[in-house]
């Protein structure tokens, strides 16, 4: 008792008495997973290649309010590491651990940490992100066809339309943003004339959100622009070596969806990506101008967001060799990201509060070479508090 009222008379003689209320909101969710995976190449007389492993995501996080112009947010989360180097990990798009290291602890890394000012004046229609957040609460995005859904971007961001837990208001929305992508120490200098310095991303989006005869819709358009994106050493996951490319890429999207009963929506979604950045024949040349192309269909029934409640759909994605990056969704051609086309199937039951059961399959190949296949199952638990 004695030292706890020597803190608080050491803190108050230091002028922590002053502190503002903060309203401090926590967030977490909990993840097992059994995943299978085969790869079949059509050839009884040869052994198909396959994967049976089980693995776990935990996030947790909290968002302060701290007053009507300015919160705050931070979130750490597993990650798979593939080496005795903690920054070395398999995955840029995954937040995954596969369990099996003989039961050591499980590492955990700050997975966002931001600061939102929006100001008063603007009622609260703009905001100023700068730090780490997650990819959907910083772009307007409806699925992964160009950025898996465990991306956390870095970097700045201005905000038209969003309320500060990042989603879409009714109406117009707006994103600007700039992200650094791979900081070097000095200019690197390739062959006698090109230089090549830190990459980074700019990204502008706009769409609008309403509502027409109980149909809700949402439309928009985006562009993203890769600079000094070659550089041989990017930490992507399947796709290591950007050397001779570009990435300018133009995304179309939209959204439409409503009610079958009172408790069972229905929604339709739909990406298209086309790169245009082009062989130029000078710095560009290992881009192949015929295979720039990518798009995304999805239909979904039921959002499983209450006990008893459950949801079903099923999706098709067709991604050309070079119309997205590494940054895509990562799990469709067992980590082949690009050059893909294939289904995906889903369902999920809320068996009691926050706890969800879920099945995902996938099968997909690749364009440029049809045979093999690849099958992908999960059988998930999650847990949301």
């Amino acid at each position: 008792m004695k030292k706890l009222a020597l803190l608080v008379g050491l803190a108050a003689s230091l002028g922590y008495n002053n502190a503002q209320a903060v309203d401090l909101n926590w967030a977490g969710d909990v993840r097992y997973r059994y995943q299978t995976e085969k790869t079949d190449d059509g050839n009884s007389a040869t052994t198909d290649i396959s994967r049976n492993r089980h693995r776990g995501r935990l996030r947790l996080g909290a968002n302060a309010w701290i007053n009507e112009e300015l919160s705050a947010g931070v979130q750490i989360a597993t990650d798979d590491v593939s080496s005795t180097q903690y920054w070395a990990t398999n995955e840029t798009t995954s937040r995954n651990q596969t369990f099996g290291n003989t039961f050591h602890a499980s590492p955990v890394f700050l997975n966002e940490y931001f600061i939102d000012y929006h100001p008063a004046m603007l009622c609260g229609d703009v905001n100023v992100i700068l730090g780490k957040r997650a990819v959907a609460s910083t772009l307007i995005v409806v699925n992964d066809l160009v950025w898996d859904s465990d991306l956390t971007f870095e970097g700045a961001t201005l905000q038209y339309g969003k309320d500060a837990a990042g989603k879409e208001k009714d109406g117009l929305s707006a994103v600007i943003g700039y992200y650094p992508l791979n900081e070097l120490n000095n200019t690197t200098i390739v062959g006698s004339t090109n230089k090549y310095n830190d990459a980074y991303l700019f990204a502008a989006q706009a769409s609008y959100k309403g509502e027409f005869s109980d149909i809700n819709y949402q439309v928009g358009a985006a562009y993203y622009d890769y600079v000094n994106f070659d550089y041989n050493g990017m930490v992507l996951k399947g796709a290591n070596n950007y050397s001779g490319k570009d990435f300018n890429i133009v995304e179309l999207f939209g959204k439409v969806g409503g009610q079958l009963t009172d408790t069972l929506p229905w929604q339709i979604n739909a990406q298209y990506a086309f790169n245009t950045a082009t062989n130029d024949g000078v710095r560009y040349t290992a881009i192949d101008d015929s295979k720039r192309t990518s798009y995304l269909v999805e239909a979904k029934i039921g959002d499983a967001k209450q006990v008893g409640q459950w949801f079903t759909s099923a999706e098709y994605a067709y991604i050309e060799r070079d119309a997205v990056t590494g940054f895509t969704d990562s799990d469709r051609n067992r980590g082949t990201q690009v050059d893909l086309k294939g289904i995906k199937l889903a369902a999920a039951y809320h068996l009691v509060q926050n706890l969800t059961l879920g099945l995902s399959y996938f099968r997909f190949q690749t364009i440029s070479a049809p045979i093999p296949t690849t099958q992908i199952l999960w059988v998930d638990a999650s847990v949301k508090f």
